[in-house]
C-alpha cells in the first residue's frame, strides 16, 4: 500500500482519495456562545440537584440515627446529650443544604441578569 501511495505521489497522480477519509476542516465554532452557556448551565444544575439529593439523604440518615440513639439512651444523661448533639448536627446539615440552594439561586439570578436586567 505504501508503495502504491508513494508511486502515485511521485508520479503526480491526484491524491484526493487520501484526504477523502478525513473530516472536513472546521472553519469556526458552529454554536453560539449562548448555546454553549446553556449546556454548561444545564450540567451545573444537574450536578447541583445530585448534590442536594445526596445532602438531604445523608441528613435524613443522620437524623434517623440521632433519633434511634435518643430512644436507646434509656434516660442516661450522657447518651441523651450525645443524641441531642447528633440532632443538632443533622439540623445544621439540613440548614446548610437549604442555604446552599438559596445561595445558588441568588448567584444564578445575578449571572443570568445579563443585559436585560430581569
Amino acid at each position: 500500500m505504501w508503495v502504491a501511495l508513494f508511486g502515485d505521489l511521485v508520479a503526480g497522480a491526484d491524491a484526493a482519495w487520501v484526504w477523502a477519509e478525513q473530516d472536513p476542516p472546521v472553519e469556526g465554532p458552529d454554536e453560539s456562545a449562548e448555546e454553549s452557556t446553556t449546556r454548561i448551565r444545564a450540567v451545573v444544575n444537574r450536578v447541583r440537584l445530585v448534590l442536594i439529593a445526596i445532602a438531604s439523604a445523608l441528613g435524613t440518615l443522620f437524623l434517623t440515627i440521632a433519633g434511634v440513639r435518643w430512644l436507646v439512651a434509656n434516660g442516661e444523661p450522657g447518651a441523651v446529650d450525645g443524641a441531642k448533639r447528633a440532632l443538632t448536627g443533622a439540623s445544621l446539615g439540613y440548614g446548610i443544604a437549604i442555604l446552599a440552594t438559596v445561595l445558588m439561586e441568588i448567584l444564578d439570578w445575578i449571572i443570568s441578569a445579563g443585559g436585560d436586567g430581569t
